[in-house]
C-alpha cells in the first residue's frame, strides 16, 4: 500500500521529527521519505486532517476477548477492528477465555486466528493450570508458541510458593510473570473501594489493603528469586510508593494502570450503575493523583485500558451480581488526555510497554515499517453508547467529557481508519 500524510505533527521521542510537523511518505508499507513538504507526483492516496497527530502504533497490554467461550461478549476479529479503530496496533490478550489460555495448542489458536491482521495479538498465557492458583501451567511450551507472559487474569495468587516457583522457572527462557494484585482472604466477599462514601451506600468493601498486601508480599518474593515481575492494573497511592522503592533497590519490577483509575473515583457509585464495577474497585481522588503523579515520574510503566467486554445479560443486573470488568479500547485517548500531558500519555502505550514485553518497538523514521497510530488530541466530545465499538456496552466512560479523538491506524500494509 502507498499513502502520503500530510502535515501530520510527529510524536515520537525517538524519532529526529519529534514535534515537528511534517509529511510522512509510505510505500509498499515502508516509510520511505519524512519532509516538510513532499509532492504526490504518482498520485498516491493522501490523508489529511485538522490537528492531525501520528505516533508509533499504540500497544494495550491488558486486552480481553471472549473468544474462545465467550464469543456473545466479543469475537476475536472484531475486537481486532475494534482495536484498529481505536489507535491500537498491537494487543496482549488475557487468558480469560473457556477453556483458559493455558498451553501451547490454544496460544497457537490465537495466533492463527489473528494472522494478517493489520493489528498483531500476543497471547498473555495462564500462570497456573485453568488460572486455578495450585499448579504451574505449560509455561515453557507457552512462550515457544507466542505467548509474552503468564498471569491468572484477575486473579491474585494465594499460594506464595508457586509465585515463587513461577519466577525461578520463567529465568529459563526469560519470562515475564505478572500478578494481579488483589489478597482474596482481604478482599473477601468486597467488590468496591473501603472509603466513607461507599459505607453510607452499604456496598461490601475492598480496602487498599488487599492490593497492597498482595504487591509487598510479591515484591519480597522477587527480592529472593530474581526474575522478572509485571503488576497489572494498580490502584493506590501506597502501591505506587511500594513500587517505586523496589525500583530502587533494582528489583526488575513493572506496573501499569488503567484509564478509569487516573481519573474516576468512588463517587461514581452514587447511583449503583455496574458499569462501575471494575477490579481493581475505583478509589479516591487521592490514589487518582498519585497515580498520575506515578506516570509522568515513571514509577508506573505504562496505561493499560484493561478492555473487557461483559454481555448485557451479566452486566445489566444488580451491583453484586453483575461481573467486574469495562470496555476501554474506544474510550482511551479521550480520557487520559483529560488528566495527562501528550507526550506522558502517547508514552506510556507505545515505547515503555513494549520494551518490557519484550516487544519491538516501532520508530517513525525512514526505511522503518509503517506501524502508525493518527490522532487528534484536541477534539472534544462527550462519549456516548454510539462511540462504543465493541459488540458490548459496559463502559465507566458513558457520558463522560472527552479530549482527543483517533483517526485510525497504519500496520502490516493496512490502513483501517473509523
Amino acid at each position: 500500500m502507498n499513502i502520503l500524510i500530510k502535515s501530520a505533527r510527529i510524536i515520537d521521542q525517538n524519532s529526529d521529527h519529534h514535534l515537528q510537523t511534517r509529511d510522512i511518505l509510505i510505500e509498499k508499507g515502508i516509510i520511505t521519505q519524512i519532509s516538510k513538504n513532499i509532492s504526490n507526483p504518482k498520485n498516491y492516496r493522501e490523508f489529511s486532517n485538522e490537528q492531525l497527530h501520528v505516533s508509533p502504533g499504540w500497544f494495550d497490554s491488558s486486552v480481553s476477548f471472549g473468544e474462545p467461550g465467550f464469543e456473545e461478549r466479543e469475537t476475536l476479529l472484531h475486537g481486532l477492528k475494534v482495536a484498529a479503530q481505536s489507535g491500537f496496533t498491537a494487543v496482549a490478550v488475557n487468558p480469560n477465555t473457556n477453556p483458559v489460555i493455558d498451553h501451547k495448542a490454544s496460544v497457537e489458536f490465537l495466533k492463527n486466528k489473528a494472522s494478517g491482521n493489520a493489528v498483531e495479538l500476543y497471547p498473555i498465557g495462564s500462570l497456573s493450570q485453568k488460572s486455578e492458583g495450585k499448579e504451574l501451567a505449560e509455561l515453557y511450551d507457552m512462550s515457544n508458541s507466542g505467548a509474552i507472559a503468564f498471569g491468572d487474569y484477575n486473579k491474585g495468587i494465594s499460594n506464595a510458593n508457586l509465585m515463587k516457583i513461577a519466577l525461578l522457572y520463567a529465568q529459563n527462557f526469560d519470562g515475564l510473570i505478572l500478578s494481579f494484585p488483589q489478597d482474596k482472604n482481604i478482599s473477601t466477599l468486597g467488590f468496591v473501594n473501603e472509603s466513607v462514601n461507599t459505607t453510607r451506600l452499604g456496598l461490601k468493601s475492598i480496602p487498599g489493603l488487599a492490593e497492597e498486601l498482595q504487591i509487598a508480599r510479591d515484591l519480597f518474593i522477587l527480592e529472593y528469586t530474581g526474575g522478572k515481575l509485571h503488576i497489572p492494573c494498580i490502584s493506590t497511592a501506597k502501591s505506587v510508593k511500594l513500587i517505586k522503592e523496589a525500583k530502587k533497590k533494582g528489583l526488575k519490577i513493572s506496573c501499569s494502570v488503567t484509564p478509569h483509575h487516573l481519573s474516576l473515583t468512588d463517587e461514581e457509585l452514587e447511583t449503583f450503575d455496574a458499569n462501575y464495577k471494575v477490579t481493581p474497585p475505583l478509589r479516591s481522588k487521592k490514589d487518582n493523583k498519585a497515580l498520575q503523579k506515578g506516570l509522568i515520574d515513571g514509577t508506573i510503566d505504562m496505561i493499560t485500558t484493561d478492555h473487557n467486554p461483559i454481555d448485557i445479560e451479566n452486566k445489566n443486573l444488580e451491583f453484586e451480581k453483575a461481573l467486574y470488568g469495562t470496555v476501554g479500547l474506544e474510550s482511551f485517548l479521550g480520557s487520559v488526555l483529560k488528566v495527562l500531558d501528550l507526550e506522558t500519555a502517547i508514552s506510556s502505550i507505545t515505547v515503555k510497554p513494549r520494551k518490557i514485553f519484550g516487544l519491538t518497538v516501532p520508530g517513525i523514521k525512514v526505511g522503518e515499517k509503517a506501524n502508525i497510530t493518527l490522532f487528534d488530541p484536541e477534539k472534544e466530545s462527550v462519549f456516548t453508547e454510539k462511540d462504543i465499538l465493541s459488540t458490548s456496552k459496559n463502559s465507566v466512560f458513558l457520558n463522560k467529557k472527552f479530549k482527543g479523538r483517533v483517526f485510525g491506524v497504519l500496520n502490516n500494509d493496512q490502513l483501517i481508519l473509523k
